[in-house]
């Protein structure tokens, strides 16, 4: 069984020097000599564009006189990692230390109790959402929380406690995203560091993350009285869903033990174990140059070369991640057009092409109409391998053909990444026992309680194990709805029981639960309704969108909708800071309503909340031209649009003149370059 929370790093023995970089970024110690005076005016110039996120430099040493600076400064850069070698293994030790015990204590010996009022199997996310939904008020049930560390993925600290508790699929991902935007690794190069130096200070990065998230998720789990029990659960033979067996895998290697079979009895169970990678045929999967989605996380070392399967979120996302840390890569998708390919999963048509766009001008090669084939993997770790490109197959069982018109045969790579998609983790829980069907995908079949088939009604699900949309935010809602169908509404329901528009709502906990706007949870209801939940692209720049898109809002009776749009360099913050970039409003023309909000660029994840406040509220936009909106902030171009969907005549024009600043700049930078 593999959870939702696949995050795996193979080596966590850090060999880089976090002390000495940490030591050197900042404000050198400057002495009141003429000497050094100069070399004080740059560093302050340097910090100051650092603020500006314009780069990031790595400041060596300011002990050296101006004269011979610049000839020891890369002597003085490996000097220095020789001799914090030692002090920084202490420091890696004695973090262990200290985190240990806090992880620790969740991994206590088992105290079996003779029946729980909920057994949640898979402690990603949505598991962890659920547990403490119903051991805290107003429900305060008996919870014992199952999962397995090696399932999970095995991102261990030093003690061999499970980082990755509580955490969604993605979080290596972002934690990655995150470093790529605040190393750069050319001026580390530069610099003279070696390459497992600079792959080893982003690994990390990413670990302090996930420790500090596991860190806290214990801390939760323990205030709120949850049981903790390690193990594969599963189904038993005989149709009972009143009880679990649990197995505990031995250490038979180390200490002889043997694996151990425990039964935990209870009322409830709720099955959220998450999604591992769509893994296509004839790809050799190793972990170690050949990855999945997941696996992609024990990469050990920093590829300069990337080919990357797949046209979706997470292929766009990484995509951007490996170009940020310095690699050539390559995207090979099956469409000809990369747009439509992006649109198909839901973005708007200029979203999609500002993503699209922005992949190129990175640097990025995109092969339309293609599929790989052959891989040939030498046995020399840094020795390239090479992989074969095919014609895209039409169909699924077509041999695929050579491609045509010159286009290119195979390419090279230091890594492979298959992200093409996920399926449900439903294999190995003896589901057919209980009398839970699933669909052709694996997903767990439930209805809109998100109860499953199993015929004593005592069986939930949710979050990936359900199906799409493969989304940490829509597992917690579906993780909330399926407690809040167990044990009826909580205390958020009880003290606001109407609806907007003032209707009364029924808190029968036999009812289907839904949100403000009567969507349901279940995965066919969120498919269908483009006000069930926000989606977010993690890429650089981001993208995201709630709402309709103008022809989802055509096709659902707003025949006189219409669109506009506010570019970034509109607003003051975005000609400053990030001008790259485009929100967009679609409205019913007769009455001026928000229908939909679509976003690319920095922070979109975040602006989009704003944005399905106002879709929910139905606000309109005379509601936004009359709003004021604090200066220097991305919030202005909300206004902006409002005023561009009302003079479109003169947007046009305004998006014109931005546009020439936007060129105009981009045109200097790179000649500067």
């Amino acid at each position: 069984m593999t959870t939702t929370r696949s995050m795996m790093i193979k080596d966590h023995s850090i060999n880089s020097n976090r002390h000495h970089l940490q030591s050197t970024v900042g404000r050198p110690s400057c002495q009141q000599n003429g000497q050094i005076r100069n070399v004080c005016i740059v560093s302050l110039l340097l910090l100051i564009l650092q603020v500006q996120k314009q780069i990031v430099v790595v400041v060596s040493s300011f002990a050296f006189s101006t004269n011979h600076y610049n000839a020891r400064s890369s002597h003085s850069i490996f000097q220095q990692q020789q001799q914090t070698q030692q002090h920084q293994t202490q420091q890696q030790q004695q973090r262990s230390r200290i985190s240990s015990p806090v992880l620790l204590h969740m991994f206590k010996e088992f105290d079996k109790k003779d029946n729980y009022d909920l057994a949640v199997i898979g402690a990603g996310v949505v598991g962890v959402q659920a547990a403490l939904l119903a051991a805290s008020a107003p429900y305060h049930k008996d919870v014992v929380l199952i999962d397995s560390k090696t399932a999970s993925g095995a991102l261990m600290d030093g003690a061999g406690n499970d980082l990755s508790l509580g955490g969604p699929t993605g979080l290596f991902s972002k934690a990655l995203r995150d470093t790529s935007k605040r190393i750069k690794v050319d001026t580390l190069r530069g610099m003279g560091l070696r390459e497992d130096s600079v792959w080893n200070e982003i690994l990390n990065s990413c670990v302090d993350l996930a420790e500090s998230n596991a860190q806290d998720i214990v801390r939760q789990l323990d205030y709120a009285g949850v049981t903790f029990m390690p193990g594969f659960a599963s189904f038993p033979d005989g149709g009972s869903t009143k009880s679990l067996m649990v197995t505990q895998p031995g250490d038979a290697a180390a200490t002889g033990a043997p694996s151990t079979v425990a039964t935990v009895q209870a009322q409830h169970i709720l099955i959220a174990t998450g999604s591992s990678p769509f893994r296509p045929g004839g790809i050799p999967f190793d972990g170690k140059r050949v990855f999945d989605s997941d696996s992609i996380n024990t990469l050990s070392f920093l590829p300069k070369s990337m080919v990357i399967t797949g046209s979706g979120i997470i292929a766009v996302e990484f995509a951007k991640i490996f170009r940020n840390l310095g690699a050539h890569v390559t995207i090979v998708i099956r469409d000809m057009s990369p747009r439509k390919a992006l649109q198909k999963i839901g973005l708007d048509t200029d979203v999609a092409a500002t993503l699209v766009s922005d992949l190129i001008r990175s640097g990025i090669t995109i092969e339309r109409g293609a599929q790989v084939g052959d891989f040939t993997v030498p046995s020399n770790p840094r020795s390239p391998m090479t992989i074969e490109l095919v014609e895209a197959t039409k169909q699924r069982g077509q041999t695929p053909g050579p491609r045509k018109g010159g286009l290119a045969t195979q390419v090279k790579c230091d890594a492979y990444l298959a992200a093409v998609g996920r399926k449900p983790n439903t294999d190995n829980l003896n589901l057919r026992s209980a009398g839970i069907q699933v669909d052709e995908y694996g997903g767990i079949l439930v209805d809109c309680r998100l109860c499953t088939t199993a015929p004593a009604g005592n069986v939930y699900g949710a979050g990936d194990v359900l199906g799409r949309p493969f989304l940490a935010s829509t597992g917690s809602v579906q993780a909330q709805a399926a407690v809040q169908s167990m044990f009826g509404p909580g205390l958020e329901r009880q003290l606001d029981a109407t609806t907007d528009e003032g209707d009364a709502i029924d808190l029968d906990p036999e009812t289907c639960p839904v949100n403000k706007l009567g969507a349901s949870f279940d995965p066919a209801s969120l498919a269908a309704n483009p006000l069930a939940f926000p989606t977010g692209v993690w890429s650089s720049p981001e993208a995201a969108w709630y709402g309709y898109t103008l022809e989802q809002a055509k096709d659902s009776g707003y025949e006189n909708a219409g669109e506009g749009m506010a570019l970034y360099v509109e607003c003051l913050r975005g000609r400053v800071f990030s001008p790259n970039g485009m929100l967009k409003l679609v409205y019913d023309k007769t009455t001026s309503r928000i229908l939909g909000v679509h976003i690319c660029g920095d922070d979109a994840c975040e602006l989009i909340h704003y944005g399905m406040e106002l879709v929910k509220g139905q606000r309109t936009l005379q509601d936004l031209l009359g709003s004021l909106y604090s200066a220097v902030t991305y919030h202005e171009m909300y206004r902006i649009a409002a005023q561009n969907c009302l003079d479109e005549v003169g947007a046009r024009k305004r998006r014109a003149q931005a546009g020439k600043v936007v060129a105009n700049r981009m045109r200097k930078r790179n000649q500067q370059d």
